[in-house]
């Protein structure tokens, strides 16, 4: 056991546990030579007496080792210390995506962009090196607060030892972007890694997963045959490019997706380029849906070599496929479980819906109805439909928001319509609440680039951008600062309405970072070309020669616009002995107030 203060060989000293795992732990340590933190990854100690375990550990750490790129995790040192067995990384202090996505719901598109360019260049980097991590998710993803995300957990996640689909959280958390493949036991390639990004994209876009269900048997096969929902149907003001650049990353069959990461990092790279905005919907070239049954895993599918041989061809990237190894003990004790039941549960599903759907109707006599189509009709004509057909009405009618639909007109029901369902199947009615509306908020002193990203991507607006003359010419603005807005706060609006958003109309700065010296002739040119309203004041000294400038009112470098006033003090001689009471009638005013630019 792993306790506070312990060192693993006299160096890392381990300071609070950050992580637990199947295969391993994870804990905060401290690197007592080189003075930094660390993350440590242990072994669990019930899987450090056992060989392959052990060798997969050391080796799948040394070829993680070996990448060495900015957007992953970097590994430091592999060792073993009293039967102990540990791999020593870069420690992030930071927050994973999936926390981000968890506090803020929806990321702004060229966040998600941002995420994803640098995403796709991580694993474009391990792909080159043969390496595939198999278990890309928000949770495996650390961002640091200046936005750089950095990839963790490369070949781990994967040697999980569990006896049931459900058993850890980290297995129900993978399901969620599992590729087709890997879930019917096919295996995986660089291609089942896309489908992954594919998911992570669409997630940091809609804020939700594309496949939910009960359990992990009932999202993998969601993975297998559901079409993924479309993002464009939920929010329009999303370009058909990015539409595209996910349905290419999360199809079915692996021959319709990207050929390798860097392909979909060069994709997102133009992805916003006029040209590409409304470009036509990407068309897969081969069918999704192949008729090649589940894979089984047998027993002459073990490989015999020992682990340590050397491989062509993807054989030779064994860290990162889905083949068992060794013996049939292996097979049964430490392949891969999570495939083994996959397969065995669709069977027995497949089994149960023939049951259902074939044998209990033939004896009760039963068959199937489809739900029909209520799209746009009041309830009360759904609700008679339903009944008519001996289907159930859920009491409690659920509401939605809909551009097209008209309020308290119906939406969709659940089952959906087409749907063979059971005579007694409970189906809920959904009804419009029309378009959605939303409140406009003030966004004076923001930064307008980010405004207008959240504007158009998650409300659908149509934003523009001008340059306004401030009114208060004496503040100092910045050059991408809201200074108003066309429409007030509190205002409604709905996706395809308007609004414009004004910025301040910078003219220059000073030419000259230092106007000390400038001579009342300088001074006066300088305002009629900026359109500046000149004050004059003059102040008795022997240190500055008569009519040069001593001091001005706004510092060097402002920026300056039209109309602005601008107070400049200029030297003058004294004459005699002034009485001080009197040395205010001495002080010369001047105002320049017209100054335009011919």
């Amino acid at each position: 056991m792993i306790t506070k203060g312990q060192k693993i060989n006299d160096r890392y000293e381990i300071i609070r546990s950050i992580g637990e795992g199947g295969m391993a732990n994870v804990y905060l340590g401290y690197d007592t030579i080189l003075d930094r933190n660390v993350a440590i990854k242990v072994l669990r100690g019930d899987l450090s007496n056992d060989e392959k375990f052990v060798r997969r550990f050391q080796r799948e750490a040394l070829s993680a080792s070996s990448l060495a790129h900015p957007n992953i995790v970097e590994m430091y040192d592999v060792g073993e210390d009293n039967g102990l067995y540990y791999i020593v990384m870069e420690y992030i202090e930071g927050k994973t995506l999936k926390q981000l996505l968890k506090k803020r719901g929806t990321l702004t598109l060229s966040e998600a962009i941002d995420i994803m360019l640098q995403l796709t260049d991580g694993m474009a980097h391990a792909h080159d090196s043969y390496i595939i991590h198999r278990d890309l998710k928000p949770q495996n993803i650390m961002i640091k607060d200046d936005g750089q995300i950095k990839i963790t957990d490369f070949g781990i996640a994967m040697a999980l030892n569990s006896t049931q689909l459900t058993q850890t959280n980290s297995v129900m958390g993978s399901v969620h972007y599992l590729p087709p493949e890997q879930a019917s036991g096919k295996g995986c390639t660089i291609k089942s890694d896309i489908y992954s990004m594919g998911i992570i994209f669409y997630e940091l876009l809609s804020g939700s997963l594309p496949f939910r269900g009960d359990n992990a048997v009932e999202i993998a096969l969601k993975h297998m045959r559901d079409p993924l929902p479309s993002l464009r149907e939920e929010n329009p003001a999303i370009p058909q490019s990015i539409e595209n650049i996910i349905r290419k990353a999360t199809a079915k069959n692996p021959k319709n997706r990207y050929d390798d990461a860097r392909s979909m990092h060069e994709d997102l790279l133009t992805a916003l380029d006029d040209d590409r905005m409304d470009e036509p919907v990407y068309q897969y070239k081969y069918p999704e849906h192949e008729t090649e049954n589940t894979k089984r895993i047998k027993k002459q599918e073990v490989s015999k070599k020992d682990e340590e041989d050397n491989n062509d061809g993807e054989e030779d990237t064994e860290r990162v496929a889905t083949k068992v190894e060794d013996s049939e003990d292996f097979v049964e004790k430490k392949s891969n479980i999570i495939i083994i039941i996959l397969s065995v549960v669709f069977g027995l599903l497949l089994l149960v819906l023939v049951v259902i759907f074939f044998i209990v109707p033939a004896f009760s006599h039963e068959k199937p109805v489809t739900v029909p189509t209520c799209e746009g009709e009041k309830i009360s004509v759904c609700e008679k439909k339903l009944q008519a057909l001996g289907l159930e009405v859920d009491t409690k009618i659920k509401t939605e928001a809909s551009s097209t639909i008209d309020k308290n007109r119906v939406t969709r029901t659940d089952p959906e319509e087409g749907r063979s369902v059971k005579p007694g199947t409970v189906v809920t009615i959904y009804k419009s609440l029309g378009e959605e509306v939303y409140e406009i908020e003030d966004y004076t002193g923001k930064n307008y680039i980010e405004i207008q990203t959240i504007l158009e991507t998650k409300y659908g607006l149509k934003v523009t951008v001008e340059k306004k003359e401030p009114t208060d010419n004496d503040k100092e603005y910045d050059e991408q600062e809201i200074i108003g807005q066309s429409l007030a706060a509190g205002s409604e609006v709905k996706k395809g309405d308007s609004i414009t958003l004004y910025i301040p109309d910078i003219i220059d700065k000073f030419p000259d970072m230092n106007a000390e010296g400038w001579s009342v002739d300088d001074v006066e040119a300088f305002c009629t070309k900026y359109d500046l309203i000149l004050e004059k004041k003059y102040e008795e000294t022997t240190a500055y020669a008569p009519d040069k400038v001593i001091q001005q009112s706004r510092a060097a470098g402002s920026p300056i616009y039209k109309q602005t006033k601008i107070t400049v003090i200029f030297a003058k001689e004294p004459v005699g002995d002034i009485d001080k009471s009197d040395s205010k009638d001495d002080t010369k005013t001047d105002s320049k107030t017209d100054n335009k630019t011919n």
